[in-house]
């Protein structure tokens, strides 16, 4: 299995989970990704906390490397190839 893909047993991250996760990995601060998403910072924390539970992400660089590999599986294709 690639190092890239998450196993089929790993929990799917909620929309939110992705909302939060895809802004730290602009690099925004907590409370930054608080005022954007009309949340509290300690509602932040709970996300990443969460997210941290259901994929192996213990630093910052861990979550902006699963957010690129989680944005790269859900723009994959799914579906057949076309044809040349």
């Amino acid at each position: 299995m690639p190092a890239t893909s998450r196993p089929q047993s790993a929990p799917a991250l909620s929309h939110r989970e992705r909302q939060v996760l895809a802004h730290i990995a602009e690099g925004l601060s907590h409370k930054q990704v608080a005022r954007r998403l009309g949340i509290s910072v300690h509602t932040v924390s709970t996300y990443l906390r969460r997210i941290r539970t259901k994929r192996t992400a213990p630093t910052v660089a861990h979550l902006v490397h699963l957010s690129h590999t989680e944005n790269a599986a859900a723009s994959a294709p799914t579906g057949p190839r076309p044809a040349p």
